[in-house]
């Protein structure tokens, strides 16, 4: 496994010692960089993000041409992606694999972006996909390695598969010792892990705690959690204290039982998000990111496996175009809010200073909202129609129990909606403009956590500015259909 990390330094100023060390101990962490946003921000102010917070490595889901030209000669070391739907494509077609790792990949070392890693799909195997991607994927991986071999990047450029956790399991005990690849998928899985580690290539995977405390009500919060207050686990006279040392062992143990003890691991995804759930919230998450980095600090590993874990935070900034088909939480992962600006104190152990370093220069739209008349009656039919309309096409995420909106009253409730649409829809006048029961104050509606969002100014790349204008042409075309 190649290690980012060095070791700990000997510090030689006394005074600075506590700090110096905790830099040095998290040189190298990562974020992941998702772009599904109606307002991302410019791809250079997120590089300048990652360099002010000593974020050194980032992973993409894709080969954003701006994502990488930003990256030009920034030394952050890079994750590039191929999205499951081209794996078809990939896996049928050596032609396209090298035609994908020229413009993808060469180009772009040539233009002195520091690629080290192409991930190969994105959680190809998760159960909810139900095999669509199971004969796909590794001649892909295939395809892909020999395109980087072909161009002369074999040993500079890795190949891995990111995959979920769900790939592997610990069986009825639950005790990581059990672990072993999921048995419906265990020949396809195995036959990756091998491939990859037969090529020097690392073991991707996605470990969320939170999520199996949103699944199973049951599930003992604290054991989410790295600060000690769980009940313990033994396994074997292994103990555990926290879900990640159990859920990281468990894959320990399968790469162990499959002939592949010695196989380098990478963390492609961890975090907490902070809205869209009663358990995603500021205080959550705050708690399990600063404990996670504190576990990464200290250089020790797991139980199973000493030594510096090498991560990747999920995620930088919130998106708020994610499909909420898995829970409202997923558009709310950021350690940063959309704009770029810290959500909760947060020690990287990378700034001098121990806090979060927000995105400069932003310029926001106009402070005004959009919100329900005072004077409307609520038993108005064309409030749920609109509603319902506005929250299809803005975001609603963070109303609801538990959520940082949750408290409400049904007014602010329709406001909200009416605001998430409106501010998505650059403040337009069309988009405040629901039948006789909207209006545009310059009021801040803004009530304890909930926050009345004002959007930055859009950043277009292309045909994504031709395409925001027709997706919002098309959302009134929807509106007056709906009520006609």
């Amino acid at each position: 496994m190649r290690n980012p990390r060095r070791g700990f330094r000997v510090c030689v100023l006394f005074v600075l010692i506590p700090f110096l060390c905790w830099v040095e101990s998290v040189n190298g962490i990562g974020a992941n960089w998702g772009t599904q946003s109606s307002h991302p921000l410019p791809p250079e102010t997120v590089v300048r993000m990652l360099v002010d917070n000593g974020i050194q490595k980032v992973k993409l889901f894709d080969a954003d041409y701006g994502a990488l030209r930003a990256l030009s000669k920034s030394g952050i070391e890079v994750m590039v992606g191929i999205p499951n739907d081209m794996l078809s494509t990939m896996a049928s077609s050596m032609k396209a694999a090298e035609k994908w790792v020229s413009k993808n990949v060469s180009a772009h070392l040539t233009n002195s972006v520091n690629i080290r890693y192409v991930a190969v799909g994105n959680e190809p195997f998760l159960a909810t996909y139900n095999g669509s991607f199971l004969r796909t994927t590794f001649p892909a991986l295939q395809n892909i390695q020999a395109a980087l071999v072909k161009a002369g990047l074999g040993t500079k450029v890795k190949v891995t598969v990111p995959q979920n956790a769900d790939v592997y399991e610990s069986g009825a005990s639950g005790v990581p010792s059990s672990g072993d690849f999921r048995a419906d998928i265990h020949d396809y899985i195995f036959q990756i892990t091998k491939f990859l580690n037969d090529n020097g290539s690392p073991f991707t995977v996605n470990i969320y705690p939170f999520i199996s405390l949103y699944i199973d009500s049951n599930f003992p919060v604290e054991y989410a959690f790295f600060d000690g207050q769980a009940t313990p686990v033994n396994d074997g006279g292994t103990t555990y204290t926290n879900m990640f040392d159990a859920n990281y062992d468990t894959l320990v143990w399968a790469l162990q039982k499959n002939g592949l003890a010695n196989m380098g691991i990478i963390v492609g995804e961890i975090g907490w998000p902070s809205d869209g759930d009663r358990n995603g919230n500021n205080e959550y998450a705050q708690r399990f990111m600063q404990g996670f980095m504190s576990r990464v600090a200290g250089g020790k590993g797991t139980p199973m496996r000493q030594g510096p874990i090498e991560a990747y935070l999920f995620s930088l900034i919130d998106e708020d175009e994610k499909s909420i088909q898995p829970g409202n939480f997923e558009r709310h992962w950021g350690v940063f809010y959309y704009d770029g600006q810290p959500k909760y104190a947060l020690n990287l152990g990378t700034t001098v200073t121990g806090a979060l370093v927000p995105a400069r220069n932003l310029k926001y739209l106009q402070r005004k909202w959009c919100v329900l008349k005072d004077s409307v009656r609520m038993d108005d039919p064309s409030i749920a129609q609109s509603v319902s309309y506005a929250c299809a096409l803005g975001d609603c995420t963070s109303l609801g129990y538990g959520t940082s909106c949750g408290d409400l009253d049904a007014k602010q409730n329709i406001s909200y909606a009416f605001n998430s649409y409106y501010q998505i829809n650059n403040q337009v006048d069309e988009a405040c403009k629901f039948p006789n029961v909207s209006t545009v104050t310059k009021d801040d509606p803004s009530t304890g956590s909930c926050r009345f969002g004002i959007m930055i100014q859009p950043y277009y790349a292309g045909a994504d500015e031709r395409r925001a204008s027709v997706g919002f042409l098309v959302g009134v075309v929807l509106l007056l259909l709906i009520v006609l």
